[in-house]
């Protein structure tokens, strides 16, 4: 079977097709860019000659709809949602309100427990930055959510007097005392960014601390960075929604 897998996020759609065991033909598109021209813009770099179309989606009801439509007519097919459950595919949802986490995030950990079968601390970091923990049966233990870098910055720039906006894409903070800035916008800039390492590395020795040896998944638009600050010894894996997406289709043709 071959299947087109969508990883609809607030600020990206990306997408990937899943032919035998292997995710190729990947591709993204800002959903600013969807919302100015239409999902036609979308639909133009899609291939129609799937047999599934499998979606994760975090953009809202309404863009699900109409992302439903479009896409079915455009590859002929029912377009099937994922959806946060319980328990599925091995990994067992942490939340005392399971349907309460996100979709993505769900995906994401199914992903890398398919690929690891081991404990892991799951990373994206993206517009929103999340931190989940599987423990080695499969269990989640939870998560954490704060804002990615660029929120941060845009925080500040909302919320002060004298902080400016950071124009453009934020780079890495540098390393060693080049980490304290010398003019406020690269003080914010490296501010935003070391409270996001910080914040994996301390959900990384949390774990160790407690008996546990976790592999660590980085995925999301700023994951390379997240990997040159934090070592080459951890795992990135940038279509790790579309794993966990792959994983369902099993399930899919189990139905059929």
């Amino acid at each position: 079977m071959k299947a087109l897998l969508l990883d609809v996020g607030n600020t990206r759609v990306k997408w990937g097709v899943l032919d035998g065991e292997e995710i190729h033909r990947t591709g993204h598109i800002a959903q600013q860019k969807v919302r100015e021209q239409g999902l036609g813009v979308l639909t133009s770099k899609l291939p129609s000659n799937v047999d599934a179309v499998l979606a994760s989606n975090v953009a809202g009801q309404t863009f699900a709809t109409r992302l439903s439509g479009v896409i079915g007519m455009h590859c002929k097919c029912d377009v099937h949602f994922a959806k946060t459950e319980r328990q599925a595919y091995g990994v067992r949802n942490g939340y005392r309100q399971p349907r309460r986490l996100g979709v993505d995030r769900w995906m994401a950990m199914i992903g890398a427990w398919t690929e690891l079968q081991s404990a892991c601390v799951v990373v994206d970091v993206g517009t929103a930055v999340t931190i989940d923990a599987l423990d080695d049966e499969g269990q989640h233990i939870g998560g954490q959510i704060l804002p990615g870098v660029a929120l941060m910055c845009a925080a500040l720039a909302a919320s002060t007097s004298d902080i400016d906006p950071v124009a453009g894409r934020v780079p890495n903070a540098g390393a060693g005392l080049d980490i304290f800035g010398d003019n406020t916008a690269k003080a914010v800039r490296n501010g935003a960014w070391n409270s996001v390492v910080g914040a994996v590395e301390r959900a990384i020795t949390t774990l160790r601390s407690n008996a546990y040896d976790p592999f660590v998944v980085l995925t999301g638009g700023d994951a390379s960075r997240m990997l040159t600050a934090l070592g080459s010894e951890f795992l990135h894996r940038p279509n790790l929604v579309l794993q966990g997406l792959a994983r369902m289709l099993d399930n899919l043709i189990d139905k059929r």
